[in-house]
């Protein structure tokens, strides 16, 4: 069984690729290694990557703002999925999240990204009909 372990920044290049063969995800300027550098600095306790024989197979990033936690990049490689490591990452999150005092946690899924929005309902997330999500950007171009 897969170990799970805190992110750490020397993961950085190992989870980008995870990122980069990963249908459905967006790879930003916020993506960056100085980007997520500051990110896990902010959060450090708060993502995690699944470990097989050394080799990283799995991550999540979450966060908070003091009041809600947010999921960011859940990502386990195809030959790993549908064995409960994405459910264990999630809930490593979900678990320092509620240790922190933060009890309610959203995340973003593309519209187009059906089989994530599958996964997500199956494990209890709520789709919120009542919210629409706006987003300025104030720096940087159309990929910050």
């Amino acid at each position: 069984m897969p170990d799970i372990r805190l992110m750490q920044l020397e993961d950085y290049p190992t989870v980008l690729g995870l990122m980069q063969q990963t249908p459905g995800i967006s790879i930003r300027d916020a993506d960056s290694e100085q980007a997520v550098a500051r990110y896990l600095a902010r959060n450090p306790s708060l993502s995690f990557v699944a470990v097989e024989q050394g080799k990283i197979i799995g991550c999540v990033m979450s966060g908070h703002d003091g009041r809600r936690g947010y999921l960011q990049h859940l990502l386990v490689l195809p030959a790993y999925r549908r064995q409960g490591l994405a459910c264990r990452l999630v809930d490593a999150c979900i678990v320092e999240l509620a240790r922190l005092g933060i009890h309610k946690t959203h995340l973003d899924v593309f519209r187009s990204n059906t089989a994530a929005q599958s996964f997500w309902e199956k494990q209890g997330w709520q789709r919120r009909e009542d919210i629409c999500r706006y987003s300025i950007i104030s720096a940087g171009g159309e990929n910050t």
